[in-house]
């Protein structure tokens, strides 16, 4: 269990999450990249909270880093699930024409 401050003062719990989806990576001959991310060592993780809002969660492998939530519009929670190879849920199907050509 993870709870985040927000911005706007409102707290996330991750496991109170209705949906969370990983990143997809992929492999450069060494190491797995974070298609988010573009880095080894940096994550995300995209969550739907119980009330419908989605955030993406980043937390990094760097020393000294703090890990962090931050609120994402849903045009941006769809191209973040497109980009990392997850098919939209039904609250954001609508935006596949807006999001891809």
């Amino acid at each position: 269990m993870t709870i985040y401050r927000m911005d706007d003062g409102t707290t996330v719990n991750t496991d109170k999450a209705k949906a969370s989806f990983e990143e997809d990576t992929r492999w450069d001959g060494n190491n797995h990249i974070s298609v988010a991310t573009g880095s080894q060592w940096t994550h995300e993780t995209l969550h739907r909270s119980r009330k419908g809002r989605y955030y993406v969660e980043t937390e990094s492998q760097w020393q000294g880093s703090t890990p962090h939530a931050d609120w994402v519009s849903d045009r941006a929670a769809a191209v973040w699930l497109r980009t990392n190879k997850h098919n939209l849920p039904d609250d954001l199907a609508s935006l596949i024409d807006e999001i891809e050509e």
